[in-house]
């Protein structure tokens, strides 16, 4: 594909990029690896050229910081796109494994094959990230996209749009704009492959649209992500590394701390080292910090507003409706059945709880859906991976599992369906074909009727 020709036909519709995808990917079901791996620089050269204009989108969106844009943002799928770039060439090949010996003297092969047409829903609280990282590994993968990002972030999804719709031949990938009207069109006309970010409840209604379907799908879901403290944690670690991964993007983040159990011999310590560390983030008042962002839209502002119990508040708790801002807010003991203990609350209210045994913890985990990330705090380490099951999982951190391209993001039961990130992507977005290629001349006389009377004992012998 030379890039600069223009897309073979102007298309308006949807529904018309979705059939010439599909037409296209029924003629060659994967991209063939030279145009995968210009389609990726050229992606990259792209984000390169207009970083101006996503950061001031994101900016516009959620009052991110030029420094967070790039570090959460820009930086990650930079890296991404990096990654795919240097494997690409191996992870594509046809890898030749065991075949039996009473097929003998055939070849096996696993042969790595797009899926066809994959239909990306993105999410607004990343809105460039949650897009282009699954778009980047579908497309690596050699499958042909429709992307559709969030309306509530429409700065950024505008400019995704006139990124990827001047920049690309639709019928490769495409950016939808948005509506939940346009991702129904799609699945009605059942793409091979769809990557869903979002809610659990969302992903649900979408599940049962197209369970006749029998459509693959990836759920990139979200939960309540616990944080536990014990006695012999680290405190100015643990205090600097929760704030970080709770207030970043004001808490908009699905695997950012939701809930926080600290060992009660330390939470006095823990609140008044948390509050001097997060004022000397954002200052005394981070209405005016440049590096502290904004809820969403008013929508969610509202939805956060009434989870604050102000009798509760250790400290925060301010809001301003106009400006969509609230403070960084510590929740003292809510009730275990209290809304902020029942929803997920994705934004910058913490919940702290206490607890005296590492026991009653775990006891209380086991009660809940399984959370999409898990954090821990001290040297019981081993208790904790081995008695815990969730999405990801860090010790002595918080949401920072998702930087190594080595290990796989995402959920489980609840929180998620299948993983991405690094080879993760590429192997979500792939069909590994088997392939079995048998010698057309030789061919073993003993697997055919009429069997012998030693036949029984041969099969025996060979397929152990």
């Amino acid at each position: 594909m030379n890039r600069n020709t223009k897309p073979m036909q102007t298309i308006i519709r949807e529904e018309d990029v979705m059939s010439l995808q599909k037409q296209l990917s029924r003629q060659m079901p994967t991209v063939a690896i030279k145009e995968r791996i210009k389609t990726l620089k050229h992606l990259r050269s792209v984000i390169l050229s207009h970083l101006d204009e996503i950061e001031q989108a994101l900016f516009e969106d959620l009052h991110k910081s030029r420094e967070e844009s790039y570090m959460t943002e820009t930086g990650i799928v930079l890296s991404e796109i990096s990654y795919q770039l240097k494997h690409l060439k191996h992870w594509s090949r046809k890898k030749r494994v065991h075949s039996s010996l009473s097929l003998f003297p055939s070849k096996a092969y696993r042969v790595p094959q797009a899926y066809g047409v994959v239909l990306i829903v993105s999410p607004w609280n990343y809105p460039l990230q949650l897009s282009l990282l699954p778009l980047a590994g579908a497309l690596a993968a050699g499958n042909r996209v429709l992307l559709n990002p969030s309306l509530q972030s429409p700065a950024t999804t505008s400019l995704l749009q006139k990124l990827i719709n001047d920049n690309f031949p639709s019928e490769l990938v495409y950016c939808l704009g948005g509506s939940i009207d346009e991702t129904n069109k799609i699945l009605e006309q059942k793409p091979d492959y769809l990557f869903f970010t979002g809610s659990p409840i969302t992903a649900k209604l979408i599940m049962s649209k197209i369970a006749d379907k029998l459509i693959p799908t990836t759920l990139e879901l979200g939960g309540k992500s616990p944080v536990i403290v014990d006695e012999d944690a680290d405190l100015s670690v643990a205090v600097r590394r929760i704030a970080l991964g709770k207030f970043i993007n004001c808490g908009q983040t699905c695997i950012a701390p939701d809930y926080l159990f600290v060992h009660s011999s330390l939470k006095q310590r823990f609140i008044e080292q948390f509050k001097a560390f997060v004022s000397s983030e954002f200052g005394e008042n981070p209405l005016q910090s440049p590096f502290y962002g904004r809820i969403i839209n008013s929508h969610h502002f509202d939805r956060l507003s009434l989870l604050i119990e102000q009798d509760k508040v250790i400290f925060g708790g301010k809001t301003i409706r106009e400006q969509n801002y609230i403070s960084p807010t510590l929740i003292d003991s809510p009730a275990h059945d209290s809304p902020i203990m029942n929803e997920e609350i994705f934004g910058p209210l913490l919940p702290i709880l206490t607890f005296d045994t590492i026991d009653s913890v775990l006891g209380h985990l086991r009660l809940q859906e399984r959370p999409l990330a898990l954090y821990y705090f001290g040297s019981k380490n081993k208790d904790i991976v081995d008695k815990t099951t969730s999405g990801g999982c860090c010790i002595n951190d918080t949401i920072m599992h998702i930087v190594p391209h080595s290990l796989p993001f995402g959920g489980v039961g609840n929180s998620g369906l299948g993983a991405y990130h690094g080879k993760a992507s590429f192997d979500t977005f792939t069909h590994y074909k088997s392939l079995l290629v048998s010698h057309k001349h030789i061919d073993l006389p003993f697997k055919y009727p009429p069997y012998g009377k030693h036949s029984y004992t041969l099969f025996r012998r060979l397929m152990r």
